[in-house]
């Protein structure tokens, strides 16, 4: 755990220019490669928080109420550290994954906006201001439709992710609250070996 804390900064910086699941349903499976990936878990998920994947599909699920610090940031390296400080500050326990709240750009892109650390359960820490960067929210159970991959995460990997889930938003007449971006693996674990996964939040 403390080598996880002291290369975890690094995933931030590489993230953008960034127990049992519950049911799913899968929409669509584009080709995958030979061998099926493996989420490789270096932190613990929050509590009745489903584990990444499948893999390679958009696939919907859903997501219990759950709370999180979360701060403003374009700068997902000063994001990581801004909530680093408040989680040491308050005992708060590391867990896995790191949120970004990404909005969509008018070139077609999209640019993270605010970073969140997730509590291990609603009962841990209390909600509300911590310092004028911080605030710690109670967000309620809500419903995605998510595409997690393995391996780099670049404009590439990303595009091919929202591509896939928009297609499917589309077939499916779904409307969206807005995306958010999971990663789940520090720089310890090789980058063929890295989880990601976007999300597009049901309304």
């Amino acid at each position: 755990m403390k080598q996880f804390l002291l290369q975890f900064p690094l995933l931030a910086m590489t993230i953008l220019p960034g127990a049992a699941q519950p049911a799913s349903k899968h929409f669509a499976k584009p080709a995958g490669p030979a061998s099926e990936p493996v989420y490789l878990s270096e932190s613990a998920l929050p509590k009745d928080w489903p584990a990444p994947g499948p893999f390679n599909q958009v696939t919907r699920k859903e997501y219990p109420a759950y709370r999180a610090a979360f701060t403003p940031s374009s700068s997902p390296n000063g994001g990581f550290w801004t909530l680093f400080k408040h989680i040491k500050r308050n005992g708060i326990p590391m867990t896995s994954p790191v949120e970004m709240t990404l909005k969509d750009e008018s070139g077609g892109g999209m640019k993270m906006e605010r970073m969140g650390f997730l509590y291990q359960s609603p009962e841990v820490g209390k909600s509300g201001a911590d310092g004028e960067a911080v605030n710690v929210r109670d967000v309620p159970a809500l419903s995605v439709l998510g595409y997690t991959w393995q391996g780099p995460r670049g404009e590439v990997e990303v595009a091919k992710a929202r591509a896939a889930i928009d297609a499917v938003l589309a077939e499916k007449k779904l409307k969206v609250a807005g995306y958010r971006l999971f990663g789940y693996n520090s720089p310890s674990v090789p980058r063929t070996k890295q989880t990601y996964e976007l999300q597009a939040i049901l309304k």
